[in-house]
């Protein structure tokens, strides 16, 4: 393996949010482990590599209220508005879990959804493929999207913010 796959595989491990990789083969042995101590008062604090994979398929994207995850519940997300100085009366779909984002189902199928499109509850707006998983997920309220957060093909990490949508 040369220095560049190298660093092309710890900038992707990177970006992906896992905590410790380990790769081998007969020619060599690669061990990458990030440093991820725990805020200081976050008792609850453990590495998401732990977290159970979710049990679902069709995840909804929003819910009425926060939801707490525990190691033992599926992730979901939750609706919040968006900071009223820069994205006025604006929900937030965040992921409800670790995965890759797709915008369509395969490469050669059109987009789920378009910065404009009108949507309705029940619609899927994206795939969240974790652990050879694909995720559809949904949205629990009609609306127009207003931006689209996350470029396709990237990876995603739990609650973070994948579109902007303005209520209908």
């Amino acid at each position: 393996m040369k220095a560049k796959e190298i660093q092309d595989l710890i900038d992707f491990i990177a970006k992906s949010g896992l905590d410790e990789v380990n790769i081998e083969t007969e020619q060599f042995k690669l061990n990458v482990k990030r440093n991820s101590a725990p805020k200081p008062g976050d008792s609850s604090a453990q590495p998401l590599a732990s977290l159970p994979p979710p049990a679902i398929q069709n995840t909804p994207a929003f819910t009425a209220q926060p939801v707490n995850v525990s190691p033992t519940q599926p992730a979901t997300p939750a609706v919040t508005p968006a900071e009223a100085t820069s994205t006025g009366n604006y929900l937030t779909v965040k992921s409800p879990m670790i995965g890759t984002f797709y915008r369509s189902a395969n490469p050669d199928s059109p987009v789920f959804v378009n910065i404009g499109d009108e949507i309705k509850k029940g619609q899927t707006l994206c795939i969240i493929e974790a652990m050879k998983l694909f995720n559809e997920i949904e949205s629990e309220v009609s609306g127009r999207i207003v931006k689209i957060l996350i470029e396709n093909a990237s990876p995603v990490e739990y609650d973070q913010p994948l579109f902007l949508v303005q209520p209908a």
